[in-house]
């Protein structure tokens, strides 16, 4: 039997002043479903293009990937993504008009009006934010605005959600707040995550399984189940048992390699 996402010796390349750049090559790896994924790796190394092969955004030069048997070649409702960036929010609609909008865009599979809003004040309630579906985007935190956007992607009810470092941009606080509730909702509603990140702290925190890139176009160098042991849906933090142990490995890994990485919260 298949895992649930199979990459099979992806690679892909750029044509940058007619010279080729190689972000990746014969990269292959799987993933179960309802896996917490961490990516981590030097900025350039090819984690936000893996993440935009697999929402069918970008076509890999080589390699195919499979998501539930099927193979990705074009966008589709497979999966969402979020990103890190503040500015993901339609500006001219609520909270709440910002998460039906989605729902109701495609003529094709166009969700009935009032089954999109109790969709969406569901998922909203999911991430704190039932009292504030009437805000609009300058009204909101940043905090606020992350939520909204996982509360959109949450909506859609794909089988697979993709996160480039969508905390990155916050305040340690808010950051953390975000993880605990991103944790809370992955263990409710068993979606598969892939998550990318710089920070090492945050993939022992979130993952069950951590993968770590290479410079352009090494690739995989190191992919780790996350030994680390905390209560199912709780962070993890130095404080849990085989923490150091792990952290001394990745960060190894990772200072073998260029990495702007700061190991931060």
């Amino acid at each position: 039997m298949s895992s649930y996402i199979e990459i099979r010796n992806l690679s892909h390349h750029f044509i940058s002043n007619n010279e080729e750049l190689q972000i990746f090559k014969d990269l292959s790896f799987s993933l179960e479903k309802g896996e917490f994924l961490c990516v981590l790796g030097a900025s350039g190394c090819g984690k936000t293009t893996l993440l935009r092969c697999l929402a069918g955004f970008i076509k890999p030069t080589d390699g195919e990937i499979f998501i539930n048997g099927n193979k990705v070649e074009n966008p589709g409702r497979h999966c969402s993504i979020v990103f890190q960036t503040f500015d993901q929010l339609l500006p001219w609609k609520t909270v709440l008009g910002n998460v039906v909008y989605p729902l109701r865009i495609n003529k094709e599979d166009k969700v009935p009006k009032a089954e999109a809003i109790e969709r969406a004040k569901k998922y909203l309630d999911m991430v704190g934010l039932s009292s504030f579906i009437n805000y609009f985007p300058f009204q909101s935190s940043g905090g606020m605005k992350q939520r909204v956007a996982i509360a959109r992607s949450l909506a859609m009810e794909p089988s697979l959600i993709l996160m480039d470092e969508p905390f990155a941009s916050l305040d340690v606080e808010s950051r953390m707040s975000l993880q605990k509730e991103l944790l809370k909702i992955w263990k409710e509603t068993n979606v598969t995550v892939l998550f990318v990140t710089h920070s090492i702290i945050e993939a022992i925190a979130l993952s069950t399984k951590m993968m770590v890139l290479g410079p352009c176009p090494e690739g995989i160098k190191l992919v780790h189940e996350n030994n680390v042991v905390s209560e199912p849906g709780v962070p993890r933090t130095p404080k849990s048992p085989n923490y150091t142990e792990c952290w001394d490995l990745i960060n190894g890994v990772l200072r073998n390699s260029p990495s702007d990485g700061d190991g931060g919260v």
